[in-house]
């Protein structure tokens, strides 16, 4: 800021008189003189507006090390060794890290595989739509695996117990509970608050795509019978064959480490479903791995016999076992549940120590230039006109990987803390998820292939049923930019999960458990049951929609009492009430950690201490302002947050 003050000096006035006698004086020989500028320094000392950090950014991983220039030769050698190292063991956690899945896989099945069959057995539930969607959510949350779910209906649909337009819905939610697994795999960072935050938006990116496709294409499914139809004809129109067994890729590699630990007889499920009386008695765990099937013409006494002769000729087959598993649960006199528990304990437990090292590994590898170039080739699109086209072509890759890997959860589950640590930006996950959603419908359609003559048809019909789904799916909320709502609603969610942790939780349960059971039951009560419950919260859930987008863009169009959520309990539109009641309830779990109960130096000997100012959590803010003396923190507002567009 400049300040400048200028004036007139003059030589020799001259006084004129006017005509009424006044006198007056004319400066002659004017000359401006301004002084210097005065420097102010006020402008330089007031702090500007400082940029607020994006959270969404992605963050510039620091080469913290030695350059590659200031090496001598026994240094560059070490680090291209050690570099080795570390690619070769993050190949290996990567192997272990597909096994596990694969054997929480086979745990779950053995721990609710018979429970799934019983589900699929209520045919008069399953002729509603809204139960047939959350009978495949459940199912595919108790076996773990959209392709075991999918191949139950596939069997159902062949022997003719179910028919496609029913199995339709049934489809639809094996894609919504297949998701359920990467958002578990995103709370492995939920140690630091901004990778989590990346990490649960890519994760639930996913789960807003299926949630979102059900809602609009369910009932458009129920009213035209669009994907039936379309199916059918495509399967009329097309004179397909039978052709060969569905590729076995990343399987081949697996298969050796997953068949030592546990082997199951998947038919058994099956059996179960299409009511075969001998499969409920059967065990899930594999003994015998070669079996034939001899058939001979034996004479059968016939019982009841009132005249000669008492005996007729029938083909009777005997099942000769060969070749006995080498698993190491084949001679365990244990129940399939209890085998269960414990696989499922040991595949947890490597599957969260792989992810870990994974985390740490490629934190340590993805440094200065090399996660510079990663990045750059992964989050750029292509020039000007071509820009679209990069979306595009991340779904093909997404759609060839589920294939090389022949399981969404895997591909899904892998690039998840990719997001989190930030190689991966969410804006480019969501394309790759939703590649993966049509890469494992392509192992669906080449096993329904394989299916002998009388059944391929319909075993066809529901795997197109499944891809176009998909299809239709991708080109609601993707095609157009704007529609690309599932990303919004995932990075509201992200905010809100990094505030606060426990809503991930919350939210698994809720969305994958509450809500499926509560319609299932609500199933079995009847239908007018359902409607009656349900049609409430559905209007009362798009009316909170509603106010809240006129809240955030026409406040002037509501009345005064709606264009905030105030005049609502604090409980009713914020988190903060319920953050303390969980920060609360965690710290009493654990007041014998250091970090749980603050006393102060001399106090130990003055008896138990006042919780005035509550427990104190180390990472937890909340209760710290807890005290009456001290002022909180006005709460946030986030009634509904993730539907705030």
């Amino acid at each position: 800021m400049l300040l400048t003050a200028c004036g007139f000096i003059h030589s020799s006035p001259n006084p004129t008189h006017s005509a009424n006698g006044t006198e007056s004086i004319t400066l002659e020989n004017q000359k401006t003189v301004c002084m210097a500028p005065a420097v102010s320094t006020v402008v330089l000392i007031q702090p500007g507006p400082e940029r607020e950090e994006d959270p969404w950014d992605l963050p510039e991983l620091q080469d913290t090390g030695v350059k590659w220039a200031d090496l001598d030769t026994k240094g560059k050698v070490l680090r291209v060794f050690i570099s080795v190292l570390k690619l070769v063991t993050l190949l290996g956690l990567l192997y272990l890290f597909v096994c596990s899945l694969d054997i929480l896989s086979s745990a779950f099945q053995l721990v609710g595989g018979k429970a799934a069959g019983d589900i699929f057995q209520e045919n008069d539930v399953l002729s509603n739509p809204l139960a047939g969607l959350v009978i495949g959510v459940l199912v595919t949350l108790l076996v773990q695996s959209s392709s075991t779910s999918s191949s139950i209906v596939v069997s159902m649909v062949s022997s003719g117990l179910l028919q496609v337009p029913t199995a339709v819905p049934i489809i639809m939610g094996t894609n919504i509970g297949t998701s359920v697994t990467n958002t578990v795999v995103a709370m492995t960072q939920a140690g630091d608050r901004s990778k989590f935050r990346r990490a649960f938006a890519g994760a639930t990116v996913h789960d807003f795509f299926n949630w979102l496709s059900v809602l609009v294409l369910l009932p458009l499914e129920v009213a035209t019978g669009y994907l039936y139809r379309l199916t059918e004809v495509i399967v009329r129109t097309f004179n397909i064959q039978t052709g060969e067994n569905a590729p076995v890729l990343l399987n081949v590699i697996t298969d050796p480490l997953t068949h030592s630990i546990i082997e199951l007889d998947e038919s058994v499920i099956s059996g179960i479903a299409t009511g075969d009386p001998e499969a409920k008695n059967k065990s899930l765990i594999r003994t015998w791995c070669s079996t034939s099937t001899n058939t001979t013409l034996q004479n059968v006494t016939v019982v009841n016999c009132t005249s000669a002769p008492c005996w007729e000729l029938k083909n009777v087959s005997e099942t000769i076992n060969i070749h006995k598993c080498h698993h190491i649960f084949v001679n365990a006199n244990l129940p399939d549940i209890a085998v269960g528990l414990i696989l499922l304990a040991l595949s947890l437990f490597v599957l969260c120590a792989c992810l870990i090292c994974i985390v740490k590994l490629l934190n340590s590898m993805l440094k200065g230039q090399v996660a510079a170039v990663i990045k750059k080739i992964i989050n750029t699109d292509f020039p000007f006109p071509l820009g679209f086209v990069t979306g595009y072509l991340a779904i093909m890759v997404g759609a060839a990987m589920t294939f090389i890997v022949q399981s969404s959860s895997v591909f899904t589950s892998a690039i998840t803390p990719l997001v989190g640590i930030g190689v991966i930006s969410i804006e480019r996950a969501y394309p790759l998820s939703l590649g993966s959603n049509i890469g494992t419908t392509t192992t669906a359609i080449l096993a329904a292939l394989a299916s002998p003559g009388e059944t391929l048809t319909n075993s066809l019909q529901i795997a197109l049923v499944h891809l176009f789904f998909n299809v239709s799916g991708i080109v609601l909320w993707y095609v157009l930019p704007f529609m690309r709502v599932p990303i919004m609603l995932a990075k509201a969610l992200g905010n809100v999960t990094a505030r606060y942790r426990w809503f991930a939780i919350f939210y698994i349960i809720f969305c994958f458990f509450f809500i499926p059971l509560l319609v299932f039951g609500l199933s079995l009560a009847g239908l007018p049951a359902l409607l009656g419950v349900l049609v409430p919260v559905a209007l009362l859930l798009l009316f909170v929609i509603i106010i809240n987008l006129m809240q955030s863009r026409w406040p002037q169009h509501l009345p005064n009492r709606l264009q905030s959520w105030d005049f609502l309990p604090l409980w009713a539109h914020s988190l903060e009430p319920w953050d303390r009641m969980v920060t609360a309830a965690t710290a009493r779990c654990c007041c014998c950690c250091k970090c749980c109960q603050v006393i102060a130096p001399g106090d130990e000997e003055a008896g138990p201490v006042e919780k005035k100012d509550g427990v104190e959590m180390c990472n937890t803010p909340v209760l710290a302002n807890g005290g009456e003396g001290k002022e909180r923190a006005p709460p946030t507002p986030v009634i509904l947050k993730v539907t705030a567009l």
